[in-house]
């Protein structure tokens, strides 16, 4: 039996409880984590998942980002590190995403989960740092459009 985690702050166990959702593929329960204005920026910046490098904000954008980037494969996670401070946790975390066809996309990336301690529960936001040339496509040397779905 796996010991039950123990978190630093709220920020620390949002994270945990974010990737337990997604790795189970519920999008429902992994929105409801979300506070209704959340802003979700995976990666932070322009790319090809986010044109305007603005984020995805609310549940309604967070939903469709789900559809675009989380439903057409499955997570693998490794967190290495976790820093948690104030209202905020960032995790040194490898990603593996593995879609149909055998396909692996490994990231490896900083994730900060922020939460609004007022409302206990809800995290109001994640940003996903990552370096584009450090990831499979990156260092492929070409941009491929591996993950990019139609909503």
């Amino acid at each position: 039996m796996a010991a039950t985690p123990q978190f630093k702050n709220r920020a620390q166990q949002a994270g945990h409880q974010s990737l337990e959702q997604v790795r189970a593929k519920n999008k429902a329960a992994w929105l409801e984590l979300f506070a209704d204005d959340a802003i979700v920026a995976d990666p932070v910046g322009v790319s090809p998942l986010d044109p305007t490098g603005l984020g995805h904000r609310g549940k309604e954008a967070i939903g469709r980002f789900w559809d675009m980037v989380i439903e057409p494969g499955q997570l693998e996670t490794h967190i290495r590190e976790s820093y948690p401070a104030g209202d905020e946790c960032a995790n040194v975390a490898t990603f593996i995403a593995h879609f149909p066809g055998g396909l692996k996309i490994p990231t490896d990336l900083v994730t900060v989960y922020r939460v609004d301690e007022r409302e206990d529960r809800l995290p109001q936001g994640i940003l996903g740092y990552l370096e584009e040339r450090r990831t499979a496509r990156g260092r492929a040397g070409r941009k491929v459009n591996a993950i990019r779905r139609t909503p």
